[in-house]
């Protein structure tokens, strides 16, 4: 019964890691452009992305999901359950990618653009080839962070019929009247990729971590 109710669910595994893959790097590239808007654009710029952030992480992600879910997929374009949930997951989670990446880029100091400018680098050149790569790196543990919370936001697809995880153990628990068993193997499942992306990240982190000076 048991290898039954896990065989079932963990079908919807793969369902669950394709939405965390499309939402996770359209958030950060969101959440990038919109971080260097606010920190590089100029004061009504930089107003306009902080409203933004304000906004969306002001509402609750399973309201933005409809909205943007019947907004995608019943005006703009024609999109599946997946792309439309994926997406919007994805806009939903460049608000507080967007935080994360404004703090690293405050966080590599003004020193650093004005030694890229002093070596004829133009704005442009010195904040691609300086500060992001820096910001990248400092970004990296608290980014860990959002990439569980995205992981663990997946499972709200279920809500408009994407066959991932939670929408297996729901059925699951219908039809066998065994709640516990079902939902129980869905956490567990849930816990072991959370385990996993929160190790391989920790493991980039360290990897990716400049040594520091000896004094």
């Amino acid at each position: 019964m048991v290898n039954q109710f896990f065989s079932y669910i963990f079908q919807g595994t793969s369902v669950t890691v394709a939405v965390t893959l499309v939402a996770l790097p359209l958030g950060l590239i969101l959440g990038l452009l919109l971080a260097l808007l606010y920190n590089y654009g100029g004061f009504w710029v930089s107003r306009l992305a902080a409203a933004y952030s304000l906004i969306m992480r002001g509402v609750p992600p399973i309201a933005l999901l409809f909205i943007l879910y019947f907004l995608l997929s019943g005006r703009l374009i024609n999109l599946t359950p997946f792309w439309a949930g994926s997406i919007s997951l994805g806009i939903i989670s460049s608000a507080y990618q967007m935080e994360i990446l404004r703090g690293a880029l405050q966080a590599v100091g003004e020193g650093q653009m004005t030694a890229a400018r002093a070596i004829g680098m133009s704005r442009l050149q010195a904040i691609r080839y300086i500060i992001i790569p820096q910001a990248i790196r400092l970004a990296i543990p608290p980014w860990s962070n959002e990439a569980s919370i995205v992981l663990k936001d997946s499972s709200l697809v279920y809500a408009i019929g994407v066959p991932e995880i939670l929408r297996r153990a729901q059925q699951l628990s219908a039809t066998t009247q065994q709640p516990f068993l079902a939902f129980g193997a869905a956490a567990l499942i849930y816990f072991v990729l959370v385990f996993l992306v929160n190790r391989g990240l920790d493991l980039l982190a360290e990897k990716t971590k400049l040594p520091t000076s000896m004094a």
